[in-house]
């Protein structure tokens, strides 16, 4: 349980550093970025699954790149379901996914290795 808060701890982390890095996207403070990787984790563990199943044709023809679009969008999905977390269109979405996926990579892989 400890390692899920702290996991969370970090994840709202990188949501607040993307908002920094990426105009477009928005925080309005700490709470909020904790309940937005709450989020983000919850849209990413139940619906991204399914959206890469039924875009596999597509992912396949665009040799993956669309999982990236995906990305995005399930990125945006989270900042409209969370109050204070705002996304202005999809390119800040596109980009705020591939910097959080990248920082979120990195904060979690530096500070909690998995020695499993």
């Amino acid at each position: 349980m400890l390692k899920f808060i702290v996991r969370l701890l970090l994840n709202a982390i990188a949501i607040l550093l993307v908002a920094k890095l990426v105009s477009g996207i928005a925080v309005s403070g700490y709470g909020t970025a904790i309940i937005a990787a709450l989020v983000l984790g919850i849209v990413n563990a139940l619906i991204k699954p399914l959206m890469h199943l039924l875009a596999l044709p597509i992912t396949i023809l665009t040799f993956g790149l669309f999982a990236l679009v995906i990305n995005g969008l399930m990125f945006g999905l989270a900042a409209g379901l969370v109050p204070g977390f705002t996304v202005l269109g999809f390119w800040p979405a596109f980009w705020g996914a591939i910097v959080y996926s990248v920082l979120s990579y990195l904060i979690n892989g530096l500070l909690m290795p998995d020695h499993e």
